[in-house]
Parts: C-alpha cells; sequence; structure tokens
C-alpha cells in the first residue's frame, strides 16, 4: 500500500475506533436539523425574522450544531497531543507533511458529508413545518453555503488545534468562541464592524437570503472570508507541525 493511502487508512481508523471522535458529526446533526425544526414548528408562522429570511430559518439550529462540528475538527488531531499519541502517529508516518495531509483530507470529507446531511435535512424540516418557497432568490446559495460551512469550519479548527499543539487549550478557546463569542463581539456597537469579519460570522451570513446593509460584503464573499481564514490556519498548522517537537 502507498504510503499517503496508508496515512489516510490509518486516520481512518482511528476515526471509526474512537468513540468521542465519531460521536461528533450524528450529534452536530441532531443538534442542527432537530432544533431548526422544532424552532420552524413552533415559531415559524409567528417569528418575523424567520418569515423574513427563509435562509435563517433554514439554518436556525447550526448556531447550536456548528460547536460539535469545531469540536470534531479539535478532536481530530487534538486528542493525539493529549495521549502522546502523536509521537506514536509521527512513528508509523514520519513525514509530518503526510500526517498532517491525511487528518486534513479526513476533516474535509467528514465536513462535506456532515454538511451535505445537514443541509438536506434542514431543508426537510422546514419543507415539513412551514414550507419552502423553492423558488426563492438565493436559497440555492445558501443551501450550498450552509453545505460548504461544515468542513472550512472542521479545518480552521483542526490547523488552530495543530498551531497550539494542545487539546486542553484548543477546546477551551474554540468551542466557547464559536458558540459565544463571535455573536457578543457582533453585539457590541462599534466592534461589530471587526466582528463581522470573523470566520463564523462571515460563513453564516453567506446562509442568509436577505441582504444585511450592515454587513460590508455580499453573501459568497462572507464564505470567501472564511475560507481565507481556514486557509491561514491550515498553513499555520502545517508550519506549527513542522517545527514542533514531540517527545
Amino acid at each position: 500500500m502507498r504510503p499517503t493511502a496508508a496515512a489516510l487508512r490509518a486516520e481512518r481508523i482511528k476515526f471509526t475506533t474512537l468513540p468521542s471522535q465519531w460521536a461528533a458529526p450524528p450529534v452536530a446533526l441532531v443538534l442542527t436539523v432537530g432544533i431548526t425544526a422544532a424552532v420552524n414548528a413552533a415559531y415559524g408562522h409567528a417569528d418575523q425574522s424567520l418569515l423574513r429570511d427563509q435562509g435563517l430559518a433554514l439554518y436556525y439550529g447550526l448556531l447550536f450544531g456548528h460547536v460539535a462540528v469545531a469540536c470534531l475538527g479539535v478532536l481530530l488531531i487534538g486528542q493525539e497531543f493529549n495521549t502522546g499519541m502523536i509521537a506514536t502517529s509521527l512513528t508509523a508516518v514520519p513525514r509530518r507533511t503526510r500526517l498532517y495531509g491525511a487528518k486534513l483530507a479526513l476533516g474535509a470529507t467528514l465536513g462535506l458529508l456532515l454538511g451535505l446531511a445537514t443541509a438536506t435535512g434542514c431543508f426537510l424540516a422546514v419543507a415539513g413545518t412551514t414550507g419552502l418557497d423553492l423558488s426563492t432568490p438565493g436559497l440555492t446559495r445558501a443551501f450550498l453555503a450552509g453545505a460548504l460551512y461544515h468542513p472550512l469550519l472542521v479545518l480552521l479548527c483542526l490547523g488552530l488545534t495543530t498551531m497550539l499543539g494542545n487539546f486542553s487549550a484548543a477546546l477551551g478557546l474554540i468551542a466557547p468562541m464559536v458558540f459565544l463569542g463571535t455573536t457578543w463581539l457582533a453585539a457590541i456597537p462599534g466592534v461589530r464592524e471587526i466582528g463581522q469579519f470573523l470566520p463564523d460570522r462571515a460563513g453564516l451570513y453567506a446562509t442568509h437570503l436577505q441582504t444585511d446593509p450592515d454587513i460590508h460584503y455580499g453573501h459568497w464573499t462572507g464564505l470567501l472570508i472564511m475560507a481565507l481564514w481556514t486557509a491561514a490556519a491550515v498553513y499555520g498548522g502545517l508550519r506549527a507541525i513542522r517545527r514542533r517537537e514531540v517527545a
């Protein structure tokens, strides 16, 4: 078996045998789709914000489910830093770029599959409660943006965790920041100007249908901003894993 294929297979085996890792995608899916369905069933016909923007209605649960998505990115490499197994992994795959690349490939694949499942599930949930007008401009874009948001977030968190080289620090900083931090920043007058360019805010804006006059970019640009943050984190993780001393 070729070294790259062997590294990919090893990462897949790690993922399928560690409950903390393989449990994260279904948790994210259940949270996102479940909360979206519940909110639309309860308030979909009365909440004006949901009626005005079907993109917000479509991904309401993502405001909660994306924490599990972020945790998946942290877990894909953070557990190995936490247990010291990263040294064993590097013994089995001495080329650090190959090991890191295999983790990125697994993370991107899992994130994309999760994104497609989540977008489809949310679509069916809203269609079954309040209904969706398939001819609504931007709905296809919102569906695709929601699907792509997941792999971008997984890779972003994987890269940041690799840069930190510490599971506890990564989980303690990234999860609260995704769940609360940028939401708080976006609510503070003046600070919102900066907060709108943070990765999760920009990525989520791409899933909305309505244009926000306070946002200084378009919907697709929001996804591009998130992609640039992700690329920077992935590159930072690559530099970190190349240089880090592993006992």
